[in-house]
């Protein structure tokens, strides 16, 4: 990979079969007709085949995934231990509930969890169908655990679709427009996002005065003996993946625990090795209280967990967690294969390194296009921050849509996150092939100086 700044090689030509139009008529047609309008996808084309970190479309064109179906495939599409695990277990059986007949995998998904979570405290875990439903459930437990209602989350935060979930999410539209009400009891401070500090300050010389806000808010906003938990991302994901300082995580905690505030770590994006740890919070030397996790856990199938300290996580009586479809035995024996590829792989070691190629890329990058005003991450959890203008650091939201287009059009897929849609991230397979992620990152800067008419 290049050092300097120069320009990346220019795009070839696209071949014609790249350039043939995406689905046909009538396949669009019919989605149109039989889909919700408010079900949205980023590309236009239909997926036919995925391995690793390459798609393939219907009409034969192939693509770069630095979405990784929005941070689910940190293994890779089509891992060979995946489709093993899968097709052993759907010659088996299908379904029971886990609230009528137990099954194997879910008892040692639990275990490899509890054992894997941050710290030392005997943990508990048990299983659902999604990240929402975690956090649903996270919350759940932690009011029944200290018998108050309150939650207080943070700005720019994304929790879940639920109605609770969409509660505890920051960004109105889409997530929340004309979706109201939302429940009682939640109250939001401001998170530590260095670029645009809510107190105009600057890291180090700020003490991470920003974790004091919590404390702020006991004295104007909310009663702290009503807080039962605090529910944060240790890096925001759909927020802009805002990374904060080292001392950010434990000083939120230190408040939580002088008030009895349960701490709750929603590991949801972050977890899974995408990080450079296996757990995101391992970084911040942070023992949650409660862990949630979904996404890369199960490699594509449906599955979110709740991790807990012993406990608290044994308040609920018996009956009273749980659901019908809640670790699914297909997603849980992929979800042991994840661990065993994780493991096996060293995955988190491997995150370490993309995301270091990747930093280095985006700062050569900054140095070359003007619209970049900020570059961060953690691992292989790495964005950048697209504005108008550096000095006032106004977003470029039509830059950055135009610019998620155009690397579609260049072969590579990518989402945008940020409260002004003006963050591209990137969330590629952790197995991704080195030549395959240089290719990659040499897409993202050609089409930028594309998009922009930067010689």
């Amino acid at each position: 990979m290049s050092t300097d700044s120069s320009p990346a090689q220019p795009l070839p030509a696209p071949s014609p079969a790249a350039s043939s139009p995406s689905p046909s008529t009538d396949l669009a047609r019919l989605r149109a007709e039989a889909l919700p309008r408010g079900v949205v996808t980023a590309t236009p084309s239909l997926v036919s085949y995925a391995k690793n970190a390459i798609i393939t479309d219907t009409q034969g064109k192939e693509f770069i995934d630095f979405a990784g179906g929005i941070g689910v495939m940190n293994v890779g599409h089509s891992h060979p231990k995946v489709i093993a695990a899968a097709r052993a277990q759907i010659e088996r059986f299908a379904h029971t509930s886990i609230s009528v007949f137990g099954w194997e995998s879910y008892i040692r998904l639990a275990d490899r969890l509890n054992k894997k979570a941050p710290g030392t405290t005997p943990k508990r875990s048990f299983f659902v169908n999604s990240g929402a439903e975690a956090v649903e459930n996270a919350v759940k437990i932690a009011r029944a655990a200290t018998g108050r209602p309150g939650i207080v989350v943070f700005s720019n935060a994304f929790h879940g679709r639920t109605n609770l979930t969409m509660g505890l999410t920051s960004k109105i539209s889409p997530y929340k427009k004309d979706f109201g009400p939302f429940p009682a009891d939640i109250y939001r401070i401001p998170y530590a996002y260095c670029y645009r500090c809510p107190l105009h300050l600057a890291y180090p010389a700020c003490g991470v005065e920003c974790a004091e806000l919590l404390r702020e808010g006991f004295e104007n906003h909310f009663q702290a003996d009503r807080i039962a938990c605090l529910v944060v991302e240790p890096v925001q994901g759909e927020g802009g993946f805002v990374v904060p300082p080292p001392e950010y995580h434990a000083k939120l905690k230190a408040i939580c625990e002088e008030h009895g505030i349960l701490f709750i770590a929603d590991e949801i994006q972050t977890g899974f090795g995408r990080t450079g740890r296996f757990f995101a919070m391992e970084h911040y030397g942070v023992e949650a209280d409660i862990m949630t996790t979904a996404k890369s856990i199960a490699a594509g199938y449906p599955l979110g967990a709740i991790t807990g300290k012993a406990a608290i996580m044994d308040v609920p009586g018996p009956g009273s967690i749980g659901g019908t479809f809640g670790g699914n035995p297909l997603a849980c024996e992929v979800a042991l294969a994840v661990f065993d590829i994780m493991e096996e792989e060293r995955l988190p070691e491997r995150a370490l390194e993309i995301g270091r190629r990747v930093r280095e890329r985006f700062l050569a990058m900054q140095e070359r296009f003007e619209c970049i005003g900020d570059v961060r991450g953690l691992g292989a959890m790495m964005a950048i921050e697209l504005v108008e203008d550096r000095g006032t650091k106004r977003p470029a939201t039509a830059l950055t849509k135009a610019y998620r287009a155009k690397l579609y059009e260049n072969g590579l897929v990518n989402i945008i996150a940020g409260t002004y849609d003006n963050v591209v991230r990137t969330l590629m397979p952790l197995t991704i092939e080195w030549e395959t992620l240089e290719r990659g990152l040499d897409i993202m800067e050609e089409t930028l100086a594309q998009v922009t008419d930067t010689p």
